[in-house]
């Protein structure tokens, strides 16, 4: 930091730590086309991916402001050709590299590679436990890809960590996943149930699962753990919308966590551009170091002069940091109202009236045409979005 910065953030917030956390979202390009990505559904509308030098600039800053763990994702990374030389760079500097995929692409050339280059830690996505769900959940045929990715994962000694995306359509699917899970030796296994932004927001109505699924799922979960006879970490990870209190998102915005999207955006986090209001600044123009200290857009949020009542005379204020600021905007319309998930938000009933609809019994088999389909995440529907 240079000698004239201020000590304080806006606000009189602290001044904050360097970003521990960095996730570099190498591309938005993806072949698969998931109902609950969490990509800006105006994806089609952002400019030109970095190149490999400004990425290896990125890591190079971000490494010397103090960020230790690295996120590869997209998008789809692969989808990248310079990964590996990416990957090597980040372990010259010593970071702890983590490859966020759905597995197309992860050839076993590719991931010899890789392990050549300094890759710590792979975390694979499957959509479900079966062929057919995993496919219509992602518009592609990829499951049989999927396993043989898994397999190659194990063969290479990483540890094998498995994600699922939960909802309405696979939540009651969970002993089977577990199962899969098992079959194929894995160490890790999260349970994620969907939060309602990017492509999943769109797709909310059909996506949201009861409580009743919620609950059955969680204890599916529980007593997989209990009967499991090897260590399998789960973490089942329950939506937002079925908790009283909001979860600290990214531990407050500007704290520790850093995405820079594909088309250089800094981000305090990877759904923070669809924020009003806020200029987010760009690698290509500007330093890691002054977009953490110095960018207003980072500084927003940072303490708690932004916030609104309840949330400023709230004594959870310092552990929630009034949840989520996407999740508020999107709710409510402004980002610096409190998270309606908190039930002593005046926008609470916005959670409880869509739990209620979900909980809601609905026609088995489905009707053939539904009243709003499924919007796959796809680039005509991206560009239909936001023509």
């Amino acid at each position: 930091m240079n000698a004239t910065a201020p000590n304080i953030a806006p606000g009189n917030a602290p001044r904050p730590g360097p970003p521990l956390w960095l996730l570099l979202e190498l591309t938005y390009r993806c072949p698969l086309h998931c109902v609950f990505c969490y990509n800006p559904t105006d994806f089609e509308r952002t400019g030109p991916e970095l190149d490999t030098q400004d990425w290896i600039r990125v890591l190079r800053e971000a490494r010397a402001l103090g960020a230790v763990q690295l996120g590869l994702s997209g998008g789809e990374p692969l989808a990248r050709d310079d990964l590996e030389e990416i990957v090597a760079e980040a372990h010259r500097l010593g970071f702890y590299i983590n490859l966020i995929t759905s597995g197309v692409g992860l050839s076993e050339a590719r991931i010899r590679a890789l392990k050549t280059a300094g890759l710590d830690h792979i975390q694979l996505s499957f959509q479900d436990s079966s062929r057919q769900m995993n496919d219509f959940l992602s518009s592609t045929r990829t499951f049989e890809l999927k396993s043989k990715v898994a397999a190659l994962i194990k063969q290479y000694d990483y540890p094998m960590v498995l994600n699922v995306v939960l909802h309405r359509m696979n939540i009651d699917h969970v002993q089977e996943i577990l199962e899969m899970a098992d079959r194929m030796g894995a160490e890790y296994v999260e349970l994620a149930n969907t939060q309602y932004y990017g492509w999943a927001w769109h797709n909310r109505e059909q996506l949201l699962p009861s409580r009743e699924q919620v609950e059955r799922a969680e204890e599916v979960t529980r007593r997989f753990r209990e009967r499991v006879g090897r260590p399998m970490q789960i973490y089942f990870v329950v939506p937002d919308y079925f908790e009283r209190r909001p979860k600290p998102c990214m531990k407050g915005l500007g704290s520790l966590f850093l995405t820079i999207a594909p088309d250089g955006l800094a981000l305090p986090c990877h759904a923070a551009r669809m924020l009003p209001g806020l200029k987010f600044p760009n690698v290509r123009t500007s330093s890691v170091e002054s977009i953490w200290f110095d960018s207003e857009s980072f500084n927003h949020f940072r303490g708690d002069a932004w916030m609104k009542e309840p949330c400023r005379s709230c004594p959870e204020k310092a552990r929630d940091f009034g949840g989520c600021r996407c999740q508020a905007y999107l709710l409510t319309g402004d980002a610096a109202n409190a998270d309606p998930v908190c039930d002593l938000s005046p926008h609470h009933h916005l959670i409880t009236e869509a739990v209620e609809r979900a909980n809601q019994p609905r026609p088995t088999p489905a009707p053939k045409v539904e009243e709003k389909p499924l919007v796959f995440r796809t680039p005509d529907n991206s560009r239909a979005l936001f023509p």
